[in-house]
């Protein structure tokens, strides 16, 4: 929080309203030796904390510090290691074509595509007409009342 030059002119009016101005320059000695103290006091508490926690608590982190490096060493190559399994694994069962195409998305893709409409129909129609045999013997069932004929 900074005071500004208007400020400090509002707080000389009103000091100057207050204490009058044969007691305004000996309260500002006072006041200037109180912040000098408090300025004094607050520097010798920051060097003693400093010294006596910061100082020791880096000296007990740099052994935990060395303790970890291998540790941190060993996941990298561990993580380097997943990902190279990872990447072998996701090329289990496939053939060396396979792998082309799936490293070029579009020529395998027009490649392929005659290919699969062959094989589709082959495998639709046997579904298709298992469905006409359950339709009627449903609706014979229906007519005998439930009946099983």
């Amino acid at each position: 929080m900074k005071i500004g030059i208007m400020e400090l002119v509002v707080i000389f009016i009103v000091a100057l309203l207050v204490i009058g101005p044969d007691k305004l320059p000996l309260y500002a000695k006072k006041l200037g030796g109180a912040l000098r103290e408090f300025r004094k006091a607050s520097a010798d508490m920051t060097k003693e904390i400093r010294e006596n926690v910061v100082e020791p608590l880096e000296e007990a982190q740099k052994p935990l510090r060395e303790a970890m490096e291998p540790l941190e060493d060993l996941n990298r190559d561990l993580n380097k290691n997943l990902k190279s399994v990872e990447k072998d694994l996701k090329g289990i069962g496939k053939t060396k074509k396979e792998e082309k195409s799936a490293e070029e998305p579009a020529p395998a893709a027009e490649a392929e595509s005659p290919a699969a409409p062959a094989e589709a129909p082959a495998q639709e129609p046997a579904p298709a007409e298992e469905a006409p045999t359950d339709a009627p013997a449903a609706e014979e069932s229906k007519e005998n009342g439930g009946e099983n004929a």
